[in-house]
This record gives structure tokens, C-alpha cells and sequence, in this order.
């Protein structure tokens, strides 16, 4: 392939880390938005460390592995489009990241770099920690997952490794993502229960699900394919069992069509910074060896709130 159809190598100034005892970055492009830095600070300011995390808005992998080197570096977050490609540069993979085939979070071990992937932590404890009686409201229950590629392998992982959801209803526009992540959830051993709903007749015969994963932008269906995953989703919010949805987009609102629809269906909606946090403070402990229950969540979601009000204006 010439250099005239690669996407340029966007790179940015090294971010000054003088002040600091020590730091992390957050490595993807684009970024700007993004409240992770706000959090992170959040949490090392209550424990008393004079740390920070520091956006990283650069598509060259060669800069983030130079300024892994520093001794300073606590461990680093990686986003879109870094998550796959930063794979064959670590040291190790945990048992997360191998069975996601995605990495979010870089931590030391001694001299080695391991990737990990803590999405899954956070979209089960968003469901844990907000919903009153897990048991009951979808423990043992079918999970559904709306959307596909790397963000639906991390919920359906969740769903089935750590929620208790045997089956998982797949609902997407596009056959053929669906299969890639059957595909790959069943090499990883936890996809035999995978479901492509295609159809708002096939969503009528089945169990109704007590979880929902959304992991797609926030845009009205337009394709015919798009309106029937949308028929299939709100088939089964009008089934008689009511769980709860978490609803992964939140740029530039979390406020989405979806949430709209799920709430007024008579479900319980969370919004995705709480897999956004609980993802985070999953990435501190790897960090910082401070377990959750020693860093300040409440505090946390109440600085992203903010962040969020602000959204809504």
C-alpha cells in the first residue's frame, strides 16, 4: 500500500511531568473529551499522591512505548484506536484481555508491561452496584448486548463470566459482526450461549433478557436492518420482566434515543460513566495496590455528575 492512503501518524508535544511523583497517560485519538484525567485526579488526591493522569492525543504507538520507558510511569489507559494494536508491544496479557482480545489498561509488574482490560469490570459493577436486587433482575436471566466489535466481546464476557447470564441475545444490524463476535467469544470459551436475535418475531418466542448492553452511537435507524435491530431491542423492553440497560454512549449526552425508549418502557437505565468509573477504579488497583473500597467512589460519581449536568445544559 503507497503512503498516500495510510492515515497520517498524528502525534502530539510530550506531556510535562516535572511536577509530579509519578504518572500515566491516557493514550487515543480523539480524546479531548474525555473526563478520565478529571477522574483519575479525583482518586489520587483523596489518597494523598501527588499523581496524575495526562492525555495523550496521539496515534504514534512509538511515542507511548518511549514514554512507557520512564521510571516515573505508573501504568497507562489506552483507548480507541490504540487497543488492539497495542497488543503485540506488552509483555503479557491477563486472562481478560486475552479472552476480550482488547486492552484498556497498561500496569508494571518489576520491568514488564502487562495489558489488561478492565471494561469488563466495569460494565458488571455498573450493574451490580446500581441495581437493588441483582438476583432477581437478571442473575440466571438471558443478557442482550446491542452493537458489536471489541466494546460487545467486553459485555458479553461481563455478562456471562461475571453476571450470571448463560445465554446473551445478540442484537445488530450487521450479520456479519455478529458472527465475528460469536466467532471469537466461542474460541475464548464463554460464547456457546450467543443468540443472533435478527428478527422482532424471533425476539417475541424468547425469554426476556434482565440485562442490556447498548454499545452503539447514539443515531435514529435508518436502514431497514437498522429498524428491525431497533423493533428486536424494543420487543424485548415490552416483555413483562423489567431489568435494568446500561446505555454505553455518553459523548456528547448520555441522554440517548435508546435510554429515552428503555425508560419509558418501564426499565431501570444506567448511564455509561458508571462503566466508565468502575472500570477506572478496577485500573487503580492495578495501579496504586489500594483496593475499592479505599478510594472515594461517591466522590467520583459525584465530580462526574457534574461533568454531566453541564452536557444537559
Amino acid at each position: 500500500m503507497s503512503s498516500q492512503n495510510q492515515n497520517p501518524v498524528i502525534t502530539c508535544p510530550d506531556p510535562d511531568v516535572s511536577h509530579l511523583d509519578r504518572h500515566g497517560y491516557l493514550f487515543g485519538y480523539p480524546i479531548a473529551h474525555s473526563m478520565s484525567p478529571l477522574f483519575h485526579q479525583t482518586v489520587y488526591d483523596h489518597l494523598g499522591l501527588r499523581w496524575s493522569q495526562l492525555l495523550l492525543p496521539s496515534t504514534d504507538i512509538s511515542q507511548f512505548l518511549r514514554l512507557l520507558r520512564d521510571s516515573r510511569l505508573f501504568g497507562s489507559s489506552v483507548t480507541m484506536p490504540h487497543k488492539l494494536a497495542i497488543i503485540p508491544h506488552l509483555d503479557d496479557l491477563t486472562p481478560e484481555a486475552r479472552a476480550v482480545g482488547a486492552v484498556n489498561t497498561v500496569f508494571r509488574r518489576g520491568d514488564q508491561f502487562i495489558g489488561t482490560n478492565t471494561d469488563t469490570v466495569g460494565v458488571a459493577e455498573s450493574f451490580i452496584q446500581n441495581v437493588q436486587n441483582p438476583d432477581s433482575v437478571f442473575r440466571g436471566r438471558p443478557g442482550a448486548v446491542i452493537g458489536g466489535g471489541g466494546a460487545a466481546r467486553a459485555a458479553v464476557y461481563a455478562l456471562v463470566r461475571l453476571m450470571g447470564c448463560s445465554t446473551v441475545y445478540m442484537i445488530n444490524r450487521d450479520a456479519s459482526e455478529v458472527d465475528a463476535v460469536v466467532s471469537w467469544c466461542k474460541a475464548q470459551g464463554y460464547g456457546g450461549g450467543l443468540v443472533h436475535v435478527s428478527t422482532a418475531s424471533q425476539a417475541e418466542s424468547l425469554e426476556g433478557p434482565g440485562a442490556i448492553v447498548a454499545c452503539v452511537p447514539n443515531f435514529p435507524p435508518v436502514t431497514e436492518s437498522e429498524k428491525e435491530a431497533r423493533r428486536v431491542t424494543e420487543v424485548f423492553l415490552g416483555k413483562p420482566h423489567k431489568g435494568a440497560i446500561l446505555e454505553m454512549c455518553y459523548h456528547p449526552t448520555p441522554w440517548t434515543e435508546i435510554a429515552a425508549i428503555s425508560e419509558k418502557a418501564g426499565w431501570q437505565v444506567i448511564i455509561g460513566t458508571e462503566a466508565v468509573i468502575y472500570q477506572g477504579l478496577e485500573a487503580n488497583r492495578y495501579w496504586t495496590g489500594k483496593q475499592t473500597s479505599e478510594m472515594p467512589v461517591a466522590k467520583v460519581k459525584e465530580v462526574i455528575a457534574k461533568e454531566l449536568s453541564k452536557a444537559k445544559l
